[in-house]
């Protein structure tokens, strides 16, 4: 499914601007209530992927809910039609505000980090005379082979409630007379590929299930959080990811009874592959052991490059006045004042000239909503492919 934008329908956009496969979205929806909701799970959008309203409308409509990490993404969730009883709020530091917000919304869940959170958040729904629904972030302590920065399931990283500190939280609930315990929840890390740590994650949540409840607690929610990865180096070889293989990993190695509701919070898997941020190139400078494509686009609109080291594939958009079939090695750069403003090195592509248009695909999540005006970088427009015209 290759991108489906041509450069007669972007010839008149101003660039760098970020581009919505709407089709696309639709498809990856459409495989996500197969595979997961028409089996009885609920699927929360992680609005820190992508919270553009247009597409949120597209996701909520399509039967998702929200996961939110901050009290702004909860607002948006709400202004966007999300019923609040579809909206889980986790994150290590939420503020009283932010907490306030959950409470005097009625959402579904907290999904709590820590013994010193789960206390403010009783006294806090206590003053309101409400009880807090909460969920337990534990950390299971499973490698993943992601980048370290998006790792979050691992001991040595700030996320969620280790074995030992689960042990003194469960003694402290049941003097916490507003805490509503609903269950647990984990996010082991983001753009996991392989499905080997989402079984260890389904067969040690069997395991917490047994010590919790032995306790005497029940769990009601099963939330096993997301990282479900796509194919950032052939974006047109896998547009979609296997949610069939991803859900059922949780079909077979989860212990699932039939008074628990199973949650899961994916954001990359179903939103990255639909977008594109679309550039324009500025000059072409040539020096003896490399040549710049220097673009309008920098790490002000797309960060994940510099930031995580990320590869995405860049392809030129051909046109009528630029049909070369001669490639040559670029390193693609943007404009900003930042040496780490570097897209791709040694990046193979077809001849380029002043004005051809580039795609920088499988943008969709953590793109434009990590962008930044550094440098006093103007905004950029959005384009969905259902609203523009694609006459020549």
């Amino acid at each position: 499914m290759p991108l489906t934008v041509s450069p007669s329908s972007l010839v008149d956009h101003s660039t760098p601007c970020y581009y919505y496969d709407i089709a696309l979205l639709d498809a990856t929806l459409k495989e996500v209530r197969k595979h997961g909701l028409d089996k009885g799970y609920h699927v929360h959008f992680a609005l820190k992927a992508n919270h553009e309203p247009y597409l949120l409308k597209k996701i909520r409509q399509a039967g998702l809910g929200a996961d939110c990490v901050s009290g702004g993404e909860v607002q948006q969730a709400l202004d966007n039609d999300f019923k609040p009883d579809q909206i889980a709020f986790a994150g290590v530091g939420k503020s009283d505000q932010e907490i306030n917000l959950g409470l005097e919304s009625s959402i579904f869940c907290f999904n709590v980090e820590s013994l010193q959170e789960l206390s403010v958040i009783n006294e806090i729904a206590k003053k309101k005379q409400t009880k807090a629904p909460v969920a337990l972030r534990l950390n299971p302590n499973i490698p993943v082979k992601t980048h370290k920065y998006i790792a979050t399931g691992l001991n040595e990283n700030k996320f969620g409630i280790n074995d030992e500190e689960l042990i003194l939280v469960l003694e402290a609930l049941p003097n916490l007379s507003c805490i509503e315990f609903l269950g647990i929840h984990f996010h082991i890390g983001s753009q996991i590929n392989h499905l080997e740590p989402f079984i260890e994650l389904a067969q040690k949540t069997n395991k917490y299930v047994e010590q919790i409840e032995a306790a005497g607690f029940t769990i009601k929610v099963l939330n096993m959080g997301g990282g479900y990865g796509i194919n950032y180096i052939e974006p047109d070889a896998e547009p979609i990811p296997n949610f069939k293989a991803f859900f059922n990993v949780f079909d077979t190695h989860l212990n699932r009874r039939s008074d628990q509701e199973i949650h899961f919070e994916l954001g990359r898997s179903i939103i990255a592959q639909s977008g594109s941020l679309i550039s324009r190139v500025l000059f072409i400078k040539e020096r003896s052991k490399k040549t710049f494509a220097i673009i309008d686009a920098g790490m002000t609109e797309l960060i994940r490059p510099a930031l995580y080291q990320a590869t995405h594939q860049i392809e030129r958009i051909d046109s009528h006045e630029n049909t070369s079939n001669t490639y040559q090695n670029y390193d693609v750069v943007g404009p900003i004042c930042e040496s780490s403003d570097s897209f791709a090195q040694n990046y193979l592509l077809p001849v380029l000239q002043r004005g051809d248009l580039l795609a920088i695909r499988s943008a969709g999540a953590y793109g434009q909503v990590m962008k930044s005006n550094y440098n006093l970088r103007p905004d950029f427009p959005v384009i969905y492919s259902d609203k523009i015209s694609d006459q020549p």
